[in-house]
């Protein structure tokens, strides 16, 4: 219904909020605000004060690695049956309800009577995939994991961030504190 609503304005911007003058004085205090208590806290943990106290730190990785979470998602790994033969039975599961489409799988039947089909080739597209885990949650067979800490998550063209059926198989599973 018309009338109901108020109409209501807004004051003119004045030379200060135009300048943009005292949000970058904001950010440069941040900064340095930031700079001289890291200053203090370390030059005080140099003389064996304050080692309570944490201040900002940086990791030398790759030589000293950053600690992670044990909820960390990391790269997929496929798991295999005792006779070796990979878990995933190609249910579709994981390539059904993976939200950046990433993941790919193509059928075979197998001689085994109590398997149905299983992967003749399972692909994970790692540079759309957002690591949800959604994958690891579907799978009925429990066949894929994402428990292998490896930080190293980048290539120099497409192709290399693909994983193939055989790079998951051959996967294990590592400690985030390694």
């Amino acid at each position: 219904m018309p009338g109901q609503f108020k109409k209501v304005r807004r004051p003119p911007d004045n030379w200060r909020v135009r300048s943009y003058l005292p949000a970058i004085l904001h950010g440069l205090w941040i900064t340095a605000h930031h700079f001289f208590r890291n200053l203090f806290i370390f030059t005080a943990h140099r003389f064996g004060l304050l080692k309570r106290v944490r201040a900002g730190v940086v990791y030398q990785w790759p030589e000293e690695p950053r600690p992670v979470a044990p909820r960390y998602r990391g790269r997929h790994r496929l798991l295999k049956r005792p006779d070796g033969t990979p878990r995933c039975v190609a249910c579709y599961m994981c390539e059904t309800i993976c939200p950046a489409e990433c993941i790919h799988i193509i059928p075979q039947e197998v001689p085994d009577p109590f398997i149905e089909k299983a992967p003749r080739a399972f692909y994970i597209d790692l540079s759309k995939c957002i690591f949800c885990g959604y994958c690891v949650e579907a799978c009925p067979e429990d066949a894929i994991r994402m428990d292998v800490f490896d930080f190293r998550l980048a290539g120099y063209d497409r192709f290399q961030m693909v994983l193939d059926m055989e790079t998951m198989l051959n996967s294990e599973p590592s400690h985030p504190s390694q």
